[in-house]
């Protein structure tokens, strides 16, 4: 029978053991491992080749470890995402994880995340965790992800814990993507009636001006008024300009500040229509990311902990602060959520029921699927009350306009009839 060689971490201890096994092929020695309370990194079959090592075969990503790391920013989610639904699929079919990561590194293109999964591969051969080589880039697994990894190498039951991460990663991006979505039509539509609106104030309107002064007629208060707006438009457009972006940059600064990203997160959620969406997507991924780690087996404080940091709403950040408070001290976690005022009545006495019951877990993932509904149709209503919203506001700017610049002309239409 076949002898293969093998390093594992011992779930146990904690530290990594090597040695050999027979088995009659790869799987089944993984098996005899995995039983024996092992997690495999590498297995192999004592008298054939080794594996090619991330230092031979993926050297040119490794070797750029260091700057591929001052790069992770440029990793995209999606790389990410797919990334982990694949090192899933490779889990569950048995292979170890250094020959699971060596493969998914050979098929990534050139650039800094074929770099960083290089890196971590070296790491995980030399005896290093997975969460652990992960952990050490911050800016492509973040917190919530290396705790699931922990919890899943915990357990041993990394391809499972895997696979429900790339389903919440998936569907928290999907939720992004629907919120972006909605978005984009009305802030490209009021840019293209902002820059015709530009176009008529500078261009348009200052040739009726001449016009009436080579007329010497009286103008009417709202003619007055537009010339006014078009002068200051064509003379002063750079401090316009300038406003809007120290604007933008003062909001941004403010937002940063804890208690001005408060104001703002809390003023995001009060707006009409776009506050309903943002509020029911901070439920959504609240719920989700809570179930899915208290699911992986996630202490209950550690989850509320990972979830404050992966929430960017201060609001509902610090209702998750008040429910760990309240938790700690032995209390319910649903009068915190009650009177931070983001979730509704009925998240919280579902949330409620889920305690009461043990079964919290489940009941968090639910109300996050409802939820990802919710905004479904907070998005479809958003819409259907923007485009008409943004009709009437054209409508109104544009017969202004004209009002304003064709009430001299029936002034003189009637001063010739007069005449005649």
């Amino acid at each position: 029978m076949p002898s293969f060689t093998y390093k594992a971490h011992d779930r146990r201890s904690g530290k990594e053991v090597s040695g050999s096994v027979d088995a009659s092929n790869q799987m089944e020695a993984i098996a005899n491992l995995k039983k024996q309370g092992l997690l495999p990194i590498e297995v192999k079959e004592s008298r054939s080749k080794s594996v090619k090592s991330p230092a031979g075969g993926s050297a040119g990503s490794a070797g750029g470890g260091a700057l591929a790391n001052l790069m992770g920013g440029g990793v995209k989610p999606v790389q990410v995402t797919l990334f982990t639904r694949q090192l899933s699929t490779l889990q569950d079919a048995g292979l170890p994880i250094v020959q699971s990561l060596q493969i998914l590194t050979d098929m990534q293109r050139p650039g800094a995340f074929r770099g960083i999964l290089g890196q971590v591969t070296e790491d995980v051969q030399g005896g290093t965790m997975l969460s652990d080589a992960m952990a050490r880039h911050p800016k492509v697994w973040d917190k919530l992800y290396t705790n699931l990894v922990k919890a899943g190498e915990a357990a041993g039951a990394l391809d499972v814990i895997l696979r429900r991460l790339s389903e919440f990663r998936e569907k928290a991006q999907k939720l992004k993507k629907k919120i972006i979505g909605a978005l984009i039509y009305p802030i490209a539509v009021l840019t293209i009636a902002t820059a015709i609106l530009t176009f008529i104030m500078v261009f348009i309107v200052p040739k009726f001006e001449q016009i009436f002064r080579d007329l010497n007629i009286r103008l009417p208060a709202l003619t007055t008024l537009l010339i006014t707006m078009s002068s200051f438009i064509a003379s002063f457009w750079w401090i316009i300009l300038i406003a809007l972006v120290f604007g933008i940059v003062g909001i941004k600064i403010f937002r940063g500040t804890e208690s001005g990203g408060a104001i703002v997160d809390r003023v995001a959620l009060k707006v009409p229509v776009l506050g309903n969406v943002v509020k029911k997507g901070s439920v959504a991924r609240f719920t989700r990311t809570l179930g899915t780690l208290v699911t992986s087996g996630v202490g209950f404080l550690d989850a509320l902990d990972i979830t404050k940091s992966a929430t960017p709403n201060i609001v509902v950040r610090n209702a998750i602060q008040d429910v760990r408070d309240s938790v700690k001290e032995g209390e319910t976690i649903n009068e915190p959520l009650r009177r931070s005022g983001v979730f509704d009545d009925i998240v919280v006495n579902m949330i409620k029921v889920g305690e009461e019951t043990g079964e919290l877990d489940k009941m968090l993932i639910k109300i996050a699927d409802n939820y990802d509904e919710e905004v479904d149709s907070a998005v479809a209503a958003m819409m259907a009350l923007l485009e008409p919203a943004l009709i009437i506001f054209m409508g109104v700017a544009v017969g202004f306009i004209v009002i304003a610049l064709f009430l001299p002309l029936i002034s003189i239409i009637e001063q010739l009839n007069a005449q005649g």
